[in-house]
């Protein structure tokens, strides 16, 4: 969060500065995609007015009026809510001081929800101190700006800012794309179809189990989507082959986890899937591919998924093989960890994981992510009945 000293810029200095930022210097493909470059000229950014006092919102309007954004406006919390629900905002401009709610509350709020935590809030308030400063940026508002207004200043904030959202809705856009490719992938064969939410859904009840932080369970959530994307390189004639592969074939086949993690590198949210992707046909002896890892040298989420990935295989219908009850499948995964395959400790979890009464509301509350503070704590009561 930036102070900005006004009395230091003047307004044509400033909009200079600001023409000299907007000249890119050669670019890639992917810049422009991630950078919001393509963003069409038909479709403004909306910005949402949260002021009370008419006189500072129809300000606000006039310095906003030159760049031809969709306005929309309140004058409490409460009806900013209500638009947040019907409409798509790009940017929050509110008070500190607010009747009912104040801004840093709204803020909190804000950023809390799902549905609106990457809208970018902008802060005006007529005395900003230290504690103040702190306290919003505890809130998680992106900027603050001090009355009275410069229109330039006020300009070249929003404009930063709407460029920050339109990459990252960019990348969101993108992550999108991948996930839809990876249900299609799956979608295509008849057999594995919801392998990948059941996936996700298993790995992830492993990882808690094991007490990993938030930001692994999340990891392993999109791993179970995301972990076989590279198959959308390999040709249908090796991927849905009836019969044995050829020496040949499977090289090629195997050649699936590196593509799926060149395919996902360039987005950076994704780089703690990356792992999962590569590695999850590791095996704790060292005979697995593509790298031959061993041990704990194989990522500890990539160890996860491929239990999880194998349990399911062996507990659903293939076209070579009828569904094995789920005692059978787990004694298969004993076997495969004796001879080497498995981490012997994961294979004993998913034991206690099958094998333990839980409630009844944890699986079903795990199809939703990212989790509510319900399935957190059903995800909590899980890992202590499992640990017991």
């Amino acid at each position: 969060m930036n102070r900005v000293n006004q009395d230091l810029v003047t307004d044509r200095a400033l909009d200079s500065r600001e023409e000299e930022l907007q000249q890119p210097s050669s670019p890639s493909s992917w810049d422009l995609y991630a950078g919001g470059a393509l963003e069409e000229a038909d479709q403004p950014a909306t910005v949402l007015l949260l002021e009370r006092k008419e006189i500072n919102r129809r300000l606000l309007r006039a310095t906003l009026q030159t760049e031809g954004y969709r306005i929309l406006e309140a004058t409490r919390a409460a009806d900013a809510f209500d638009l947040l629900e019907r409409e798509p905002v790009d940017l929050i401009i509110l008070e500190l001081m607010l009747p009912e709610m104040g801004g840093l509350d709204f803020c909190r709020r804000i950023k809390s929800r799902r549905q609106t935590r990457l809208i970018p809030v902008l802060i005006l308030t007529s005395v900003l101190d230290v504690e103040n400063e702190i306290a919003g940026m505890a809130s998680g508002a992106d900027e603050f700006l001090v009355k009275p207004l410069r229109p330039a200043i006020v300009r070249a904030h929003i404009r930063a800012m709407l460029r920050h959202k339109a990459a990252i809705d960019s990348l969101e856009e993108a992550e999108s794309i991948l996930f839809a490719l990876a249900q299609a992938i799956e979608q295509r064969d008849k057999c594995t179809g919801g392998h990948c939410e059941r996936l996700a859904v298993t790995s992830m009840m492993l990882g808690s189990a094991l007490g990993l932080p938030r930001s692994q369970l999340l990891a392993l959530h999109r791993g179970g989507f995301l972990h076989d994307i590279g198959k959308v390189a390999i040709p249908d004639s090796i991927l849905f082959k009836n019969g044995s592969l050829s020496d040949e074939e499977w090289e090629i086949m195997r050649t699936h986890t590196i593509r799926g993690e060149e395919i996902c590198r360039r987005i950076r949210t994704l780089s703690s899937v990356l792992p999962i992707i590569r590695s999850h046909h590791e095996r704790w002896d060292g005979s697995g591919y593509p790298d031959g890892l061993c041990g704990e040298a194989i990522p500890l989420l990539a160890r996860l998924l491929q239990v999880a990935d194998v349990f399911d295989a062996l507990t659903s219908v293939r076209p070579y093989k009828p569904a094995l009850p789920c005692a059978e499948a787990l004694a298969v995964l004993d076997a495969e960890a004796r001879r080497g395959w498995r981490e012997p400790r994961l294979v004993d979890l998913l034991h206690k994981l099958f094998e333990t009464p839980l409630e009844d509301s944890t699986r079903q509350l795990l199809v939703a992510w990212p989790p509510s503070d319900g399935v957190l704590q059903s995800l909590e009561n899980m890992r202590r009945a499992l640990l017991k």
